[in-house]
């Protein structure tokens, strides 16, 4: 009972930050508020006790966010204080039919492997895990690096400077 409260709680962290994340216009909230959804998401690996992947998701993605907060925020931000122009352009039709086709894509690719269980034993090893993300469950874990690749992409392309 007390492990769905805490995956209640954490999941609630997780969609308020992760909606902070796009709503705020501040740079440094947003970035806060971004390691604030990964934060959240690493606790949600401690309640399933997968230790491995709870300080992997610390050490990388929150880690990750501490580097993008020094970097590109504090040291190569603009003058405004943080505040960035409104990014919202009049193309919300070709943008919905893109993330209508991302989420039905997304469907289908769960779908595939929804009646899949994973039987480790009873104390998951480093060596266990990789052979089932590097195994049964190869595709999916190379996708979510393509998507954070495009993540990656696009805050290059909105954090480049206009030749004056």
């Amino acid at each position: 009972m007390t492990e769905q409260i805490v995956f209640y709680l954490l999941a609630g962290v997780i969609a308020l930050s992760a909606i902070g994340v796009v709503t705020l216009s501040n740079v440094m909230h947003s970035a806060l508020s971004l390691g604030l959804c990964l934060a959240g998401v690493a606790g949600l690996f401690a309640v399933l006790g997968t230790d491995f992947i709870f300080a992997a998701q610390i050490l990388v993605y929150v880690g990750g966010i501490a580097v993008l907060i020094l970097f590109v925020v504090l040291l190569a931000g603009n003058n405004s204080g943080g505040k960035l122009p409104r990014q919202v352009n009049r193309q919300w039709l070709p943008a919905l039919i893109i993330c209508t086709a991302f989420i039905w894509a997304f469907y289908r690719i769960t779908a595939v492997y929804a009646g899949n269980t994973v039987k480790l034993p009873a104390a998951a090893s480093v060596r266990g895990i990789a052979a089932i993300m590097l195994g049964e469950f190869a595709v999916p874990f190379e996708l979510i690096s393509v998507v954070l690749l495009a993540s990656m992409t696009g805050a290059v392309l909105f954090g480049r400077r206009k030749p004056e």
